[in-house]
């Protein structure tokens, strides 16, 4: 029975990890949201919230950090349940990132429209692949939540999408520059912005990875939709 009473007090403290993992991808897709919103509305009150709540996505990291380096060294886990912390450990770090990409389309936001300029590019195209990246990070942590191992080379594919999309927004911005020389420095921040939301993209391809990480101990990060697939089809 004391057995018992551990192995279900290590389950409520594997699960409560979890939820916190999910607990900040929540927060950190607020942020995104958030962020866009900011640069697309000109709306700098949001764009200040974004950057002041960047320090509770920090926060939450280290206290789910904390939570696992405690767990290994009380708990000793092995095999699965070890690769559960580790996959927790990737995800977290992924997800701080994505808030910083957040807090930083919200201060490359007060940049633009801080300065009154008379005139600032459309953002339509940023718009577009942000919804994508957006959709990816909501793919990803619905797979971590469910332990869906398919979502890997979903997102592997759809990263491709995001990358052409950034590719376009490039190619119209060189040409917004050449068009108006006097566009260049809002151009480039422009494109700062763009670039944030595509590593956003990169990040939530990983979190999808790691949980085939979580089921079958192989890391798919940089392996190509293929082999993944051939992976996915094979018996754990």
């Amino acid at each position: 029975m004391a057995h018992e009473h551990i192995f279900k007090q290590f389950d409520t403290e594997l699960e409560d990890i979890r939820a916190l993992v999910l607990q900040m991808g929540g927060m950190v897709e607020e942020q995104i949201t958030k962020a866009i919103r900011a640069l697309t509305d000109r709306d700098l009150a949001l764009a200040d919230e974004v950057i002041e709540k960047d320090l509770l996505v920090n926060a939450l990291e280290l206290k789910i950090d904390d939570a696992c380096t405690h767990m290994i060294a009380r708990r000793q886990p092995a095999a699965g349940d070890l690769r559960l912390i580790m996959t927790v450990e990737r995800a977290i770090t992924d997800l701080e990132r994505i808030g910083d990409k957040a807090e930083k389309i919200a201060r490359l936001a007060k940049k633009i429209y801080g300065m009154d300029r008379l005139v600032v590019p459309r953002f339509t195209e940023i718009k577009h692949m942000s919804d994508m990246v957006l959709e990816m990070l909501r793919t990803s942590l619905d797979a971590f939540a469910r332990f869906d191992m398919s979502a890997a080379a979903n997102l592997k594919k759809k990263d491709r999408e995001v990358d052409e999309e950034f590719d376009a927004v490039v190619r119209h911005l060189i040409t917004f520059m050449m068009e108006d020389p006097r566009m260049i420095s809002v151009s480039i921040d422009i494109l700062f912005a763009a670039k944030a939301v595509e590593r956003v993209g990169d990040h939530a391809k990983n979190i999808a990875s790691y949980v085939v990480y979580m089921a079958k101990g192989k890391d798919v990060r940089h392996a190509s939709m293929e082999e993944i697939e051939q992976d996915l089809g094979q018996q754990p």
